[in-house]
């Protein structure tokens, strides 16, 4: 499978609404929230005005002809939040497309673009549970902080 990642086009930004909730980690064996979860102020942070703040930067991934995955950064108060001048990341690919390294590159291609716009470091919050902890780890991610159920981890950008 042929797959292309580009940056996100104006129009494609209602994309990032469907690409959060799906970013919901759900662990095995329970059931999916509602789609109406999204509008909760802290996850709406992730997206509510995408596009209009300095920091916001997003990346899509594209195969079989539509958007399959997103990756998208901005400097706000989440759950990954470090301070105002980190990044905070945000990953969703459609569950189809999980696990064929779609992911990986959308963070390498991201992690290169912030590291040529000059940002020190970036940050995620992921839940311990998650496979993707493993990805994040070999992408050069630190835990920085450990919560009860999630991990706040930090890639340094800058040698």
């Amino acid at each position: 499978m042929k797959c292309i990642i580009r940056e996100i086009k104006e129009t494609e930004y209602p994309l990032l609404m469907d690409f959060l909730y799906e970013s919901i980690f759900i662990p095995a064996g329970e059931s999916p929230l509602p789609r109406s979860v999204v509008e909760a102020p802290e996850l709406l942070v992730y997206i509510s005005g995408f596009g209009t703040e300095e920091h916001d930067k997003a990346l899509v991934a594209e195969a079989d002809g539509k958007v399959v995955g997103a990756v998208w950064v901005r400097i706000m108060n989440d759950y990954g939040h470090i301070d105002d001048r980190t990044p905070s990341f945000a990953l969703s690919l459609y569950q189809e497309y999980r696990g064929l390294g779609i992911g990986t590159a959308l963070m390498q291609q991201m992690l290169a673009l912030l590291k040529r716009c000059g940002y020190e470091q970036a940050s995620l919050s992921v839940q311990k549970a998650n496979y993707a902890v493993k990805m994040y780890r070999k992408l050069g991610f630190e835990i920085v902080e450990e919560k009860e159920e999630e991990y706040i981890m930090v890639k340094h950008l800058q040698d």
